[in-house]
């Protein structure tokens, strides 16, 4: 089973992603074509296994996430492994990219990278759990991660960007017609948890240097916005494929309680501030392989 319409309810099952066999793709040509793209100058763009090290990190740290979550009497369940190295795929690092979830219907978006569609296989079981399955057609112009999207009860947000187009976004919309989807294009970055974050109703935390005061999106009209200027920059490896701000990629278990980057002092103040329990952990790896606490896992039950 799985029900999940927001990023705050209480969580109660969740998908916590794996770092093994983790891989940078060599032959995807849109991994290819956005990697000449880079505006980063200092080191190349890395290709191919990722260095065990970082595999062998990563994994203790997701392991620790998994281990507090399931403390907290959620539901952990973990990806079913594939050599990504031997398929020249990416990884199991980040599901919330592959598979969106709304309600009991999950949704198998057309990723920007092409090679990703291998990483379904690894999830099968929880795809079969879903009352509803909905495809997006391949090579028909449409382009979604579902990290583009944030669920908030009967809105979603979509960031259009280069890993969410608008015919995507106009598929998505077809495909629930009860739910109102905002489009924004505020920034030129690709997912959207690292830009606003709802913390629970009527709380939001936002990026001040991507979004313009003119530029909320509209569904939070009314809501109590945090404002965040910085954050720590994290260290990565030759390669940052994200950027310092995805140290405010966190997770919320419920309206009271976030885990949160622990090298992120500040915001930490700052969620304190607001009443919040916050648990500090860290992913060590999170800017060289792309991902925070949003984006290693993926809810499949809040209630």
């Amino acid at each position: 089973m799985i029900s999940s319409v927001n990023e705050w309810s209480q969580l109660r099952k969740v998908i916590v992603g794996s770092a093994t066999h983790a891989n940078w793709p060599v032959a995807d040509p849109v991994f290819s074509q956005e990697s000449q793209k880079t505006t980063w100058t200092e080191t190349p763009v890395p290709s191919g296994p990722v260095p065990q090290r970082i595999i062998d990190e990563t994994n203790q740290d997701l392991d620790q996430l998994a281990s507090t979550l399931t403390e907290l009497g959620v539901e952990v369940v973990r990806p079913a492994p594939l050599n990504f190295q031997l398929h020249d795929g990416f990884s199991n690092y980040c599901p919330r990219d592959r598979l969106l979830v709304y309600g009991s219907t999950m949704v198998d978006p057309a990723m920007m990278y092409p090679c990703r569609d291998m990483e379904l296989q690894c999830y099968r079981d929880i795809v079969d759990s879903a009352d509803h399955y909905r495809f997006m057609p391949r090579n028909e112009g449409m382009t979604m991660d579902a990290a583009n999207v944030l669920r908030l009860n009967d809105h979603m947000l979509f960031l259009e960007s280069p890993s969410g187009n608008r015919a995507a976004y106009n598929w998505l919309c077809d495909q629930f017609p009860y739910v109102k989807i905002e489009l924004c294009n505020f920034y030129s970055g690709v997912h959207i948890d690292s830009t606003i974050m709802p913390l629970r109703e009527g709380l939001v935390m936002i990026n001040a240097s991507r979004v313009g005061f003119d530029h909320v999106p509209q569904v939070f009209d009314g809501w109590h916005k945090i404002w965040v200027s910085d954050v720590v920059a994290q260290d990565f490896y030759q390669y940052p494929y994200a950027s310092k701000w995805i140290g405010m990629n966190m997770l919320v278990v419920n309206p009271t309680t976030v885990i949160v980057d622990q090298a992120q002092t500040e915001l930490i103040k700052t969620l304190k501030s607001y009443n919040f329990t916050v648990i500090p952990l860290q992913l060590r790896h999170s800017r060289t392989l792309g991902g925070g606490f949003h984006c290693v896992t993926l809810d499949l039950v809040r209630t």
